[in-house]
Protein backbone atom coordinates (compact mmCIF):
# COMPACT_ATOMS: atom_id res chain seq x y z
CA UNK A 1 0.00 0.00 0.00
CA UNK A 2 1.00 3.59 -0.53
CA UNK A 3 1.45 5.65 2.14
CA UNK A 4 -0.62 8.94 2.63
CA UNK A 5 0.18 12.19 1.90
CA UNK A 6 -0.71 14.18 5.23
CA UNK A 7 -0.48 17.72 5.68
CA UNK A 8 0.76 19.13 8.98
CA UNK A 9 -0.50 23.15 9.64
CA UNK A 10 1.11 24.36 12.70
CA UNK A 11 2.39 27.93 13.38
CA UNK A 12 0.21 30.70 12.19
CA UNK A 13 -0.66 33.93 13.25
CA UNK A 14 -1.69 33.44 16.85
CA UNK A 15 -0.72 34.62 20.09
CA UNK A 16 0.26 30.99 20.86
CA UNK A 17 2.47 30.68 17.31
CA UNK A 18 5.46 29.49 19.46
CA UNK A 19 3.54 26.94 21.08
CA UNK A 20 1.96 25.70 17.75
CA UNK A 21 5.54 25.36 16.32
CA UNK A 22 6.46 23.11 19.22
CA UNK A 23 3.70 21.15 19.05
CA UNK A 24 3.83 20.93 15.45
CA UNK A 25 7.38 20.21 15.42
CA UNK A 26 6.79 17.35 18.30
CA UNK A 27 4.05 15.74 16.25
CA UNK A 28 6.32 15.86 12.82
CA UNK A 29 9.04 13.77 14.76
CA UNK A 30 5.81 11.43 15.77
CA UNK A 31 3.99 10.96 12.73
CA UNK A 32 4.70 7.20 11.51
CA UNK A 33 7.12 7.93 8.62
CA UNK A 34 6.29 4.37 7.33
CA UNK A 35 2.49 5.03 6.54
CA UNK A 36 3.00 9.15 6.02
CA UNK A 37 4.25 11.05 3.49
CA UNK A 38 4.48 14.19 5.53
CA UNK A 39 4.42 17.91 3.93
CA UNK A 40 4.26 21.38 6.53
CA UNK A 41 2.69 24.21 6.25
CA UNK A 42 2.46 27.54 8.06
CA UNK A 43 -1.17 29.03 7.66
CA UNK A 44 0.44 32.29 7.97
CA UNK A 45 1.72 32.26 4.73
CA UNK A 46 1.52 28.71 3.27
CA UNK A 47 -2.88 29.30 2.57
CA UNK A 48 -1.78 29.76 -1.41
CA UNK A 49 0.43 26.36 -1.75
CA UNK A 50 -2.26 24.76 0.47
CA UNK A 51 -4.90 25.24 -1.63
CA UNK A 52 -2.79 24.19 -4.90
CA UNK A 53 -1.44 20.93 -2.83
CA UNK A 54 -5.04 20.10 -1.68
CA UNK A 55 -6.09 17.94 -4.23
CA UNK A 56 -2.92 15.66 -3.44
CA UNK A 57 -3.61 15.81 0.16
CA UNK A 58 -5.48 12.48 1.80
CA UNK A 59 -5.09 14.30 5.41
CA UNK A 60 -4.69 17.06 7.11
CA UNK A 61 -3.38 16.94 11.21
CA UNK A 62 -3.51 20.76 12.56
CA UNK A 63 -1.37 21.80 15.39
CA UNK A 64 -2.83 25.50 15.54
CA UNK A 65 -3.23 26.88 18.76
CA UNK A 66 -5.96 30.49 19.04
CA UNK A 67 -7.04 32.47 16.64
CA UNK A 68 -7.15 31.18 12.71
CA UNK A 69 -6.42 27.78 13.99
CA UNK A 70 -8.39 26.54 16.77
CA UNK A 71 -11.42 28.63 15.85
CA UNK A 72 -12.64 27.16 13.27
CA UNK A 73 -11.35 29.29 10.44
CA UNK A 74 -9.14 26.66 8.91
CA UNK A 75 -11.66 23.84 9.55
CA UNK A 76 -14.10 25.86 7.06
CA UNK A 77 -11.52 25.92 4.50
CA UNK A 78 -10.22 22.16 5.13
CA UNK A 79 -13.62 21.31 4.63
CA UNK A 80 -14.12 23.37 1.02
CA UNK A 81 -10.96 21.87 0.28
CA UNK A 82 -12.57 18.44 0.67
CA UNK A 83 -9.56 17.79 3.31
CA UNK A 84 -10.15 15.52 6.31
CA UNK A 85 -8.76 16.26 9.37
CA UNK A 86 -7.93 15.53 13.23
CA UNK A 87 -10.93 16.80 15.72
CA UNK A 88 -13.42 19.39 16.14
CA UNK A 89 -15.50 20.84 12.44
CA UNK A 90 -16.15 25.01 12.52
CA UNK A 91 -19.26 24.54 15.05
CA UNK A 92 -17.59 22.70 18.12
CA UNK A 93 -13.84 24.47 17.11
CA UNK A 94 -15.72 28.18 16.95
CA UNK A 95 -17.70 27.51 20.19
CA UNK A 96 -14.98 26.16 22.42
CA UNK A 97 -12.56 28.54 21.62
CA UNK A 98 -15.06 31.50 23.23
CA UNK A 99 -15.05 30.99 26.62
CA UNK A 100 -18.64 32.56 26.82
CA UNK A 101 -20.20 30.52 24.20
CA UNK A 102 -18.93 27.31 25.51
CA UNK A 103 -20.02 28.95 29.76
CA UNK A 104 -23.55 28.97 28.15
CA UNK A 105 -23.50 25.57 26.77
CA UNK A 106 -21.92 23.75 29.36
CA UNK A 107 -24.69 25.66 31.68
CA UNK A 108 -27.58 24.45 28.93
CA UNK A 109 -26.09 20.71 29.45
CA UNK A 110 -26.62 21.07 33.24
CA UNK A 111 -22.92 21.18 33.50
CA UNK A 112 -21.44 22.74 36.73
CA UNK A 113 -18.98 26.00 35.39
CA UNK A 114 -17.72 28.50 37.95
CA UNK A 115 -19.78 31.39 38.20
CA UNK A 116 -19.10 34.96 35.69
CA UNK A 117 -19.46 38.19 34.27
CA UNK A 118 -18.68 39.66 31.12
CA UNK A 119 -17.00 42.82 30.93
CA UNK A 120 -16.11 44.86 27.66
CA UNK A 121 -14.96 48.20 27.12
CA UNK A 122 -18.56 49.25 26.70
CA UNK A 123 -19.02 48.20 30.32
CA UNK A 124 -15.90 48.62 31.77
CA UNK A 125 -16.93 51.17 34.28
CA UNK A 126 -19.51 48.41 35.78
CA UNK A 127 -16.02 45.89 36.47
CA UNK A 128 -15.63 46.31 40.19
CA UNK A 129 -19.47 45.97 40.77
CA UNK A 130 -19.43 43.25 38.08
CA UNK A 131 -16.28 41.76 40.24
CA UNK A 132 -18.10 42.20 43.66
CA UNK A 133 -20.83 40.30 42.26
CA UNK A 134 -18.31 37.17 41.72
CA UNK A 135 -16.27 37.95 44.65
CA UNK A 136 -12.12 37.39 45.48
CA UNK A 137 -10.04 36.09 44.74
CA UNK A 138 -11.35 35.90 41.01
CA UNK A 139 -9.52 35.36 37.33
CA UNK A 140 -9.59 37.85 34.51
CA UNK A 141 -9.63 35.53 31.05
CA UNK A 142 -10.09 36.69 27.49
CA UNK A 143 -12.71 35.22 25.91
CA UNK A 144 -11.23 33.87 23.24
CA UNK A 145 -7.52 32.19 23.23
CA UNK A 146 -5.69 29.85 25.49
CA UNK A 147 -2.52 28.71 26.84
CA UNK A 148 -3.40 31.35 29.78
CA UNK A 149 -2.17 34.03 27.68
CA UNK A 150 -3.44 37.78 28.88
CA UNK A 151 -5.05 36.15 32.01
CA UNK A 152 -4.85 37.01 35.88
CA UNK A 153 -5.82 36.26 39.40
CA UNK A 154 -7.01 39.05 40.86
CA UNK A 155 -7.05 38.81 44.38
CA UNK A 156 -8.91 42.31 45.70
CA UNK A 157 -10.22 45.26 43.90
CA UNK A 158 -6.72 46.88 44.07
CA UNK A 159 -5.46 44.60 41.44
CA UNK A 160 -8.90 44.66 39.15
CA UNK A 161 -7.74 47.60 36.48
CA UNK A 162 -4.15 46.01 36.13
CA UNK A 163 -5.88 42.72 35.27
CA UNK A 164 -8.72 44.27 32.93
CA UNK A 165 -5.46 46.37 30.90
CA UNK A 166 -3.48 42.46 30.19
CA UNK A 167 -6.65 41.30 29.12
CA UNK A 168 -8.07 44.12 27.03
CA UNK A 169 -4.49 43.75 25.35
CA UNK A 170 -5.65 39.94 23.82
CA UNK A 171 -9.61 40.94 23.42
CA UNK A 172 -12.22 43.06 23.48
CA UNK A 173 -13.95 40.73 25.47
CA UNK A 174 -13.20 39.60 29.28
CA UNK A 175 -14.43 36.58 31.53
CA UNK A 176 -14.41 37.61 35.61
CA UNK A 177 -14.58 34.27 36.55
CA UNK A 178 -14.58 32.90 40.56
CA UNK A 179 -11.50 31.58 41.45
CA UNK A 180 -13.17 27.83 42.56
CA UNK A 181 -10.35 26.41 44.77
CA UNK A 182 -9.45 22.33 44.79
CA UNK A 183 -7.62 19.71 42.81
CA UNK A 184 -7.31 20.89 39.55
CA UNK A 185 -7.55 17.94 36.76
CA UNK A 186 -7.90 17.30 33.19
CA UNK A 187 -9.29 14.99 31.14
CA UNK A 188 -9.27 14.03 27.72
CA UNK A 189 -11.30 11.79 25.66
CA UNK A 190 -11.22 9.50 21.98
CA UNK A 191 -13.82 8.95 19.51
CA UNK A 192 -16.04 10.01 16.96
CA UNK A 193 -19.33 8.10 17.89
CA UNK A 194 -18.20 6.20 21.17
CA UNK A 195 -15.96 8.25 23.28
CA UNK A 196 -13.05 7.15 25.29
CA UNK A 197 -11.45 9.21 28.76
CA UNK A 198 -8.25 9.05 29.41
CA UNK A 199 -6.85 8.54 32.87
CA UNK A 200 -7.26 11.86 34.33
CA UNK A 201 -4.19 14.16 34.94
CA UNK A 202 -3.65 16.00 38.04
CA UNK A 203 -1.92 19.70 37.91
CA UNK A 204 -0.19 21.09 40.15
CA UNK A 205 1.61 24.59 39.55
CA UNK A 206 4.94 25.36 41.17
CA UNK A 207 4.73 27.24 44.21
CA UNK A 208 6.30 30.52 42.13
CA UNK A 209 3.20 30.42 40.05
CA UNK A 210 -0.66 31.72 41.02
CA UNK A 211 -2.10 28.75 38.86
CA UNK A 212 -1.30 26.85 36.03
CA UNK A 213 0.02 30.16 33.80
CA UNK A 214 1.99 30.14 30.59
CA UNK A 215 5.15 29.56 32.10
CA UNK A 216 3.75 26.19 34.42
CA UNK A 217 2.61 25.13 31.29
CA UNK A 218 5.70 25.01 28.99
CA UNK A 219 8.70 25.34 31.24
CA UNK A 220 9.95 21.81 31.96
CA UNK A 221 9.79 21.29 35.38
CA UNK A 222 7.35 24.18 36.62
CA UNK A 223 4.74 21.81 37.73
CA UNK A 224 3.87 18.31 38.53
CA UNK A 225 1.39 16.79 36.38
CA UNK A 226 0.24 13.29 38.19
CA UNK A 227 -1.57 10.50 36.05
CA UNK A 228 -3.42 9.07 37.01
CA UNK A 229 -4.64 11.93 39.48
CA UNK A 230 -4.74 11.13 42.95
CA UNK A 231 -8.49 11.55 43.64
CA UNK A 232 -10.75 8.15 44.33
CA UNK A 233 -12.09 5.79 41.79
CA UNK A 234 -15.71 7.25 42.24
CA UNK A 235 -14.29 10.95 41.65
CA UNK A 236 -12.33 10.06 38.35
CA UNK A 237 -15.13 7.90 37.04
CA UNK A 238 -17.43 10.85 37.30
CA UNK A 239 -14.66 13.54 36.39
CA UNK A 240 -14.44 11.33 33.08
CA UNK A 241 -17.76 11.31 32.19
CA UNK A 242 -17.97 14.93 32.56
CA UNK A 243 -15.26 14.97 30.27
CA UNK A 244 -17.38 13.65 27.66
CA UNK A 245 -20.53 15.36 28.61
CA UNK A 246 -18.59 18.49 27.88
CA UNK A 247 -17.20 17.37 24.45
CA UNK A 248 -20.73 16.02 23.36
CA UNK A 249 -22.13 19.92 25.22
CA UNK A 250 -19.84 21.68 22.73
CA UNK A 251 -20.05 19.48 19.25
CA UNK A 252 -16.52 18.56 19.76
CA UNK A 253 -14.85 15.61 17.50
CA UNK A 254 -12.78 13.35 17.19
CA UNK A 255 -11.01 14.51 20.77
CA UNK A 256 -10.64 17.01 23.59
CA UNK A 257 -9.30 17.82 26.68
CA UNK A 258 -11.56 19.41 29.21
CA UNK A 259 -10.22 21.26 31.99
CA UNK A 260 -12.12 20.91 35.97
CA UNK A 261 -11.69 21.74 39.77
CA UNK A 262 -12.72 19.58 42.09
CA UNK A 263 -13.29 21.10 45.18
CA UNK A 264 -13.24 20.33 48.88
CA UNK A 265 -16.89 19.41 48.79
CA UNK A 266 -16.50 16.75 46.29
CA UNK A 267 -18.34 18.83 43.24
CA UNK A 268 -16.83 19.42 40.11
CA UNK A 269 -16.78 22.46 38.26
CA UNK A 270 -15.48 22.33 34.52
CA UNK A 271 -13.60 25.71 33.49
CA UNK A 272 -12.97 25.05 29.63
CA UNK A 273 -12.83 22.26 26.85
CA UNK A 274 -9.63 22.72 24.64
CA UNK A 275 -10.48 21.13 21.26
CA UNK A 276 -6.53 21.38 19.84
CA UNK A 277 -4.43 20.30 22.83
CA UNK A 278 -0.66 21.11 23.25
CA UNK A 279 1.18 18.29 21.89
CA UNK A 280 4.74 19.91 23.11
CA UNK A 281 7.29 17.96 25.22
CA UNK A 282 5.30 18.92 28.47
CA UNK A 283 1.89 18.51 27.38
CA UNK A 284 -0.97 16.63 29.16
CA UNK A 285 -2.98 14.74 26.54
CA UNK A 286 0.20 12.60 25.16
CA UNK A 287 0.63 12.14 28.52
CA UNK A 288 -2.34 10.79 29.24
CA UNK A 289 -2.53 8.53 26.45
CA UNK A 290 1.19 7.04 27.33
CA UNK A 291 -0.79 5.69 30.83
CA UNK A 292 -3.56 4.27 28.32
CA UNK A 293 -0.78 2.50 26.62
CA UNK A 294 -0.19 4.73 23.71
CA UNK A 295 3.12 6.47 22.35
CA UNK A 296 2.78 9.47 20.87
CA UNK A 297 3.18 7.89 17.52
CA UNK A 298 0.60 5.66 18.23
CA UNK A 299 -1.77 8.81 19.60
CA UNK A 300 -1.45 10.32 16.26
CA UNK A 301 -2.10 6.97 13.93
CA UNK A 302 -5.25 7.60 16.51
CA UNK A 303 -6.59 10.90 15.67
CA UNK A 304 -5.88 10.51 11.68
CA UNK A 305 -7.57 7.22 11.50
CA UNK A 306 -10.62 9.16 13.22
CA UNK A 307 -10.28 11.95 11.14
CA UNK A 308 -10.58 9.40 7.75
CA UNK A 309 -12.92 7.75 10.02
CA UNK A 310 -15.16 10.72 10.27
CA UNK A 311 -15.03 11.35 6.50
CA UNK A 312 -15.72 8.19 5.28
CA UNK A 313 -12.36 7.92 4.08
CA UNK A 314 -9.79 4.50 3.96
CA UNK A 315 -6.78 4.32 6.56
CA UNK A 316 -4.78 3.64 3.69
CA UNK A 317 -4.29 3.76 -0.12
CA UNK A 318 -3.99 0.81 -1.99
CA UNK A 319 -1.77 0.45 -4.75
CA UNK A 320 -3.00 -0.23 -8.15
Amino acid sequence: MKRLNLALLFGGASAEREVSILSGTQVLNALDKDRFIVRCYDPKIDIPRLVHDAPNIDVAVVMLHGEYGEDGRIQGLLDMLDIPYQGSGVLGSAVSMSKLASKQLYEQAGIKTPPYRVVSPDNRHEAANLADQVGYPLFVKPCMGGSSIGMSLVKGPADLDKALDAGFAEDPVLLLEACVTGVEITGAVLGNDELEALPLIEIVPGEEFAFFEYGAKYEAGKSEEICPARISEEGAQKAMDLSKQAHKALFCKGYSRTDMILDKDGALHVLETNTIPGMTANSLLPKAAKVAGMDFTALMSRLVDLALEAKGRPGHIETA
